[in-house]
């Protein structure tokens, strides 16, 4: 491994570590009590949080500069509001509304008796629903069209075919008044006969639409409040079963969750502490670790509580992604504490307490480096996101990293020479009483077992290793290193690469919108229900005229029709369900006779036009005699899944992308969601990228060996494929939320194989399997540790009712336990397939691994 060495910087970094280990031993209490008072000082930045609190889901879990943003900003520039003439399909924005969904019990039809009964019931007690000391009602916050509230007219359909015998509902289009309708979002489960007329249906779906005035926006709160409680105990209805749903419940309900991670944190703390000093524990009364390990995790709670109060005085958003950071910061501080006691294990017990701190410093701070400078990198790569909750989440997490780092080297160091002051003088780890360090012949075994301690290895000077440290130098390390079990293990590595491979191939883009809620929420019971029976038809989609444009020219409105009619081809378009201010004009000017081709004549009747239908008139943006911007509508449909929204908004922007004669947008609400399936693939790649090679500079300058860097790179990619393979295969979509999981993870899966790397290169041992054995005896132990304590520490996730907290659980699982594999079998075992013996062999080896 000598024939070329990229330690510039490990070995004066190795001696500046070493002296401040000395000094760290030398003056312990300064050490120890800066850090208590610096992080008493910052935690005053909690008073602060519910002000910090920001998880606007468009805000928060959106790109920032999506596409479907600007086209918002258009649409709300060219085709403002009209309050007097509301309509949902011309919406820029959710609105201000409730809706609810009312399934018939028992497969029953909802159009018929009883289950309608019960709907007419409900209707009407939503319509009596009273706020302000009963001055307002739906009458007076409700929108308006032609003077009169926005009603469901479905309820007047259903109601006028009762009463004519004859009658029927035409499904998805319903002729009512001589207006046609689209009902394929208001039923749901519909059966029809030959000719097209509802037979049975099995949902309905009601919307109550409020205004946005200023003078009445405080009283429509009330209302959408009042209707919640109203609904909420209409969920057990004989005959329906209703869901509900107001345009503030997701963000109600994400607002009440912000903070459901710290609970769950204390019980992860109370785990982590009782594995840690399980782990710490030993028969020796006076090298028992338990005050070591209550210190280590104490350490990582220094580190949250200090990082987020500095966060959170100078004003930086805390979003509910946030709250996954402390299940993140636990794992790396106990992973560090793990290693310091390790390496401290290993010096000398007759050394005076300084110089065994200096050894420490020297043999761990080094890899613990490692790993906190590229999670560092990292996170704040992540700062760059496109996603403000990613932003959010990369600086909390990045900056508990650095406190947790400085509070290991500072707190923790000082603890841990503390403790060793008292093992120095032999005292006894619970009393601190001066205790015998051989058994006397004349005391009962009790004593003995309670009261005697100070034993230590006589031939090494150090303290007697660990069983489970003996485990994988004298059974795990020489069974690893056979040849047999090597050929095995690179057997194994190629079935977990392949399987990885093809789950790679298998993952899905997309978030359903109620996994932001919880799963007992109504939120989320809605939102399934609308899945379950209202997906045959998707949004309704505006295309966009987005400049000016001669439509009385005959050809260029021909040629424009042909797109229109791309657009009506796709299979996701609903061919005949079409709405087209200009098709209207051009029969309305053919059944007078009017010669539209004329521009003239085209723009002088537009006004009695839009006088006849005034929907239409906020379809045009017209200043004197240029048309600036239009819009048509067309009804996507089968759009059961985020996937095939994905699909949707790609086909729909290619459409628009091929119409050479005008410029095309196209727009619907949702959008700004589904901007992120654009941004999601490229943003977790280009994460990745950069941070395998910050991670891979970081190597080489302080793993002192350039081979092992590159497999410390290389089990990046390795972990990378294999963490997004079983991802796809543990039924976890690719979305925002699983983007910063994911890319928060992807810096945990060097730590393993360079704490690995560095014990082997840095081995007195000459013969790589020797190395092998050497590395995994010193930090075989403490990998187990660390990782099996950051397991237990995101276990309690798995049973959070939020999406969200199951993801982190899910990912951060597979990354431990992965990397874990990488850093015990995988990597060792390669490091001894490409690593030379002696000097001789260094020409041979330069061969090897220029031929690989």
């Amino acid at each position: 491994m000598g024939w070329r060495r990229t330690d510039c910087l490990a070995k004066p970094l190795t001696g500046l570590f070493e002296k401040l280990g000395s000094l760290v031993g030398s003056y312990p209490f300064y050490f120890f009590v800066i850090p208590l008072i610096l992080s008493a000082a910052l935690s005053g930045g909690f008073m602060f949080l519910k002000d910090r609190e920001d998880n606007d889901s468009e805000r928060q879990f959106t790109p920032r500069k999506g596409p479907s943003k600007a086209t918002r900003a258009f649409v709300r520039e060219n085709f403002p509001y009209n309050d007097t003439m509301f309509s949902e399909d011309r919406l820029y924005d959710k609105g201000n509304f409730a809706s609810l969904i009312a399934v018939s019990t028992n497969n029953s039809n909802v159009l018929a008796n009883p289950a309608f009964e019960d709907i007419i019931r409900l209707n009407n007690e939503i319509l009596n629903i009273t706020v302000d000391n009963r001055r307002l009602g739906f009458n007076e916050l409700c929108v308006k069209a032609d003077g009169e509230c926005v009603s469901n007219v479905i309820l007047e359909i259903i109601r006028a075919n009762e009463t004519d015998q004859n009658s029927s509902i035409a499904f998805p289009v319903h002729t009512y008044r001589s207006n046609s309708v689209f009902l394929g979002s208001v039923l749901g489960g519909v059966i029809t006969d030959a000719n097209s007329s509802v037979v049975n249906a099995q949902a309905l779906k009601l919307f109550y639409y409020l205004g946005n005035k200023e003078s009445t926006i405080e009283a429509s709160k009330l209302w959408l409040r009042e209707f919640k409680k109203l609904l909420s105990t209409e969920t057990e209805d004989k005959h329906i079963d209703v869901s509900y749903y107001t345009s503030k419940s997701r963000q109600e309900e994400i607002d009440s969750h912000a903070t459901d991670g710290f609970p769950l944190f204390l019980i992860t703390y109370a785990c982590a502490i009782t594995f840690s000093v399980i782990s710490c524990l030993r028969m020796d009364n006076v090298r028992n670790k338990l005050w070591v390990a209550l210190f280590g995790v104490l350490s990582s709670g220094l580190a949250i509580n200090s990082s987020f109060g500095l966060l959170l005085y100078i004003g930086v958003p805390f979003v509910i992604t946030v709250a996954n950071s402390p299940f993140l910061i636990l794992g790396i501080c106990l992973n560090n504490m793990f290693i310091m006691v390790s390496d401290w294990q290993h010096t000398n017990v007759k050394d005076p307490v300084p110089k065994r701190m200096a050894h420490t410093y020297k043999e761990a701070i080094m890899s613990i480096t490692i790993t906190a400078l590229t999670d560092v990198c990292k996170f704040f790569i992540g700062v760059m996101s496109d996603f403000p909750s990613v932003q959010s989440f990369c600086l909390y997490t990045g900056t508990s990293i650095i406190f947790c780092y400085v509070y290991t080297i500072t707190f923790f160091g000082a603890f841990l020479a503390l403790n060793g002051r008292r093992e120095d003088s032999n005292r006894h780890w619970l009393t601190c009483m001066k205790i015998p360090s051989d058994n006397p012949d004349h005391r009962c075994e009790i004593y003995n077992i309670c009261c005697v301690g100070g034993d230590y290895d006589k031939y090494t000077g150090a303290e007697k290793k660990q069983p489970v440290s003996n485990f994988f130098k004298d059974y795990y390390g020489p069974f690893l290193i056979k040849p047999w079990v090597k050929g095995g293990v690179i057997f194994l590595y190629l079935v977990y690469l392949a399987t990885s491979i093809y789950g790679c191939f298998q993952v899905q883009q997309g978030i359903e919108l109620y996994d932001l809620a919880s799963d007992n929420s109504h939120v989320t019971r809605f939102n399934m229900k609308d899945r379950q029976y209202f997906s045959d038809y998707g949004p309704t989609v505006m295309v966009i005229v987005s400049e000016e444009f001669p439509y009385w020219d005959k050809t260029k409105s021909y040629q424009l029709q042909a797109c229109m009619d791309d657009f009506k081809g796709l299979h996701f378009v609903e061919e005949d369900v079409y709405t087209s201010w200009l098709h209207s004009y051009l029969s309305y000017g053919q059944e007078r006779n009017l010669n539209l081709g004329d521009k003239g004549v085209f723009l002088k009747h537009l006004s009695e036009f839009f006088d006849l239908f005034p929907f239409f008139k906020q379809d045009v943006n017209i200043t004197g005699d240029a048309i600036h911007a239009s819009r048509f509508f067309i009804q996507t449909v089968d759009i059961a899944n985020a996937s095939m929204e994905i699909r949707m908004l790609e086909d729909l922007k290619t459409t628009a992308s091929r119409c050479s004669v005008a410029s095309l947008l196209v727009y619907n609400q949702q959008f700004i969601f589904y901007d992120q399936y654009a941004v999601v693939v490229s943003s977790t790649i280009k994460n990745v990228g950069v941070i395998t090679a910050v991670m891979l500079v970081v190597s080489l300058l302080l793993i002192p060996d350039p081979i092992c860097s590159l497999w410390v790179t290389f089990s990046i990619g390795s972990v990378t494929a294999g963490v997004t393979g079983f991802m796809a295969l543990w039924d976890v979509s690719l979305d925002s939320i699983s983007m910063i999981v994911f890319t928060v993870c992807i810096g945990f899966t060097v730590d393993f194989s360079a704490h690995i790397s560095y014990a082997f290169v840095s081995s007195k041992k000459s013969n790589p399997n020797d190395k092998a054995v050497d590395a995994l005896s010193n930090l075989g132990y403490p990998i187990l540790q660390g990782s099996l304590s950051t397991i237990l520490g995101v276990l309690v996730l798995a049973i959070s009712e939020f999406h969200i907290f199951r993801t982190f659980f899910k990912i951060f699982f597979l990354v431990m336990l992965i990397g874990m594999v990488h850093g015990i079998s995988f990597i060792p075992v390669i490091l001894t397939l490409f690593t030379c013996s002696s000097e001789k062999d260094e020409t041979e080896c330069k061969n090897k691994i220029s031929k690989l």
